[in-house]
């Protein structure tokens, strides 16, 4: 029996992996384009990699699944794998966030798991990171780069230590449970008293929106907001926009992928080295 589901992919959060097991192998994929496939009793072993195309065609080269490549559990997830419609349904009930000095109210999520036993592989120390620059480049001001400002990424990430604390603490939570606190919807805290932080924190959730929306569980005005700022990113909408869902400005996002389309046309259809990356396939 194949189990298929999705969960946060973290730390840093990098987007909604979407993962379909069996007892003997998994896949996984951060875009719906390319999977990777896994042993699940060999500590998750990559057996290779394979795009969708190649799933729904058969047109897959088997030398690069070539000793499990006659293995009827690897078949039988394939031809899964073949008709699945994404994205799966969210598990990760469970949510380990650091708490804010101030109040001890969620500041930060850490980690997400879908069954209790996992919260026991996440690292005690609370501590949250931000997605570095090198995956996710925030452009800077004029006046930022003559002054020699560090990435906005760091920048944020700075300011959210300040506000855990020097003895940050951490909790997790069952979000299926009703609680007293307020989780922020977007993972972090978004209210900052001071106006240089508020924008620092804005202008990184703004640049992670492609990859935000693929979140469960969002308002149709919190997705309305993301999505208007996804227009500078038509690339990462083109990538991600399988496992958005829902949408909100249908218009906005069929021109984003249109121009998605049409940009990796022009580079000879080559795939951009953001698709090569296998930040949507070291889940564990």
């Amino acid at each position: 029996m194949i189990k298929a589901f999705s969960q946060k992919l973290m730390p840093p959060f990098s987007g909604q992996v979407q993962i379909a097991e069996s007892d003997t192998f998994r896949a996984l994929t951060l875009d719906g384009l390319i999977w990777e496939i896994q042993y699940v009793k060999r500590s998750h072993i990559r057996v290779g990699t394979l795009t969708a195309r190649e799933i729904k065609t058969r047109s897959f080269n088997s030398e690069k699944l070539v000793e499990d490549a006659a293995d009827p559990k690897l078949i039988e997830l394939l031809d899964y794998l073949r008709g699945v419609k994404l994205p799966f349904s969210s598990t990760d009930f469970f949510e380990y966030w650091l708490l804010d000095k101030q109040n001890q109210e969620p500041l930060a999520l850490l980690f997400a798991c879908s069954q209790s036993e996992q919260m026991s592989k996440f690292p005690s120390r609370a501590e949250w990171t931000a997605l570095p620059e090198a995956v996710m480049p925030i452009k800077k001001t004029d006046e930022e780069l003559s002054a020699g400002n560090p990435p906005i990424n760091y920048q944020f990430e700075r300011l959210v230590a300040e506000q855990a604390g020097t003895n940050s603490k951490a909790q997790w939570f069952d979000r299926r449970e009703q609680h007293t606190v307020s989780f922020p919807a977007l993972l972090v805290k978004e209210d900052w008293q001071d106006a240089n932080h508020s924008s620092i924190c804005q202008r990184y959730l703004e640049r992670q929106a492609p990859r935000l929306l693929m979140l469960h569980g969002l308002s149709a005005n919190q997705r309305d907001k993301l999505e208007q700022c996804c227009s500078p990113q038509a690339s990462e909408v083109g990538r991600f926009c399988g496992l958005y869902p829902t949408t909100v400005n249908d218009e906005l996002m069929r021109s984003l992928r249109v121009e998605a389309r049409l940009r990796e046309a022009s580079n000879s259809g080559t795939q951009s080295n953001i698709h090569k990356r296998r930040d949507g396939v070291l889940y564990m």
